[in-house]
Parts: C-alpha cells; structure tokens; sequence
C-alpha cells in the first residue's frame, strides 16, 4: 500500500521553528513531485509549498516565502519541510501528498495529488 506519514508537528511560540517530515511507506520518493499542504479549522486546504522529483524545482505560496523551505533526501524517501518564524496564522494539520508532474499552474491544487498523508498538527501559539 502506498502511503505518506507525516511527522514532527507540534506546539511551538511565535518566531519558533519546526521541521516537518513526510516519509513513503510502499513505495519510493523518487520521481514524485511531493507538495505539502495545511487545513485550519474551518478553512479550506491550502497549499504550501511543493518540491518536483529532483529536488531541482520547488513552489511555494507567497505565505510562507523566505520562512518555510521545501527539501528532500531521495536515498531517506523523505522530504521535509523547515518551517521558521513561525506565526499564529501558520496553525494547521499539515499533509504532504505525491503527484508525478506539476506545472506552476497546477502545484497548488489538491486534485492534482493522491495518497495523502494522515497529517501532522502545528500549533503557534505563546
């Protein structure tokens, strides 16, 4: 069965950080595209940041730019997300998800994904 599971939420202050990771259960990293998402209470699922099979290319939404950074260790089958200077905005489960190609049209887009992760709870707050 192929699976994500994310890993390493938690409950942090404003301006902390947090690294997240998404490992394969199943199957190999390697030529997916992964994108990380989060869902607030209440809100819809948004799109954060995405990274393309080679680590060459990645996306990210403007909320997150200069804090968050996408990476990935094909030989771990994980890739990760730094999370810094952190905001209570950023509140969310975070779920990472696979796709095999994306454009930058089309990386922020749920349905462009499949096995979604069971997600990971992020928590800023003093």
């Amino acid at each position: 069965q192929m699976q994500l599971v994310e890993s390493g939420g938690g409950l942090v202050q404003p301006g902390g950080s947090l690294r997240l990771s998404c490992a394969a259960s199943g199957f190999t990293l390697d030529g997916y595209y992964i994108g990380w998402f989060r869902q607030a209470p209440g809100k819809e699922r948004e799109a954060v940041s995405c990274i393309s099979s080679g680590g060459g290319t990645t996306y990210s939404a403007d909320s997150v730019k200069g804090r968050f950074t996408i990476s990935r260790d094909n030989a771990k089958n994980t890739v990760y997300l730094q999370m810094n200077s952190l905001k209570p905005e950023d509140t969310a489960v975070y779920y990472c998800a696979r796709a095999r190609y994306l454009y930058s049209t089309t990386w922020s887009r749920p349905d462009q994904y499949a096995s979604w992760g069971q997600g990971t709870q992020v928590t800023v707050s003093s």
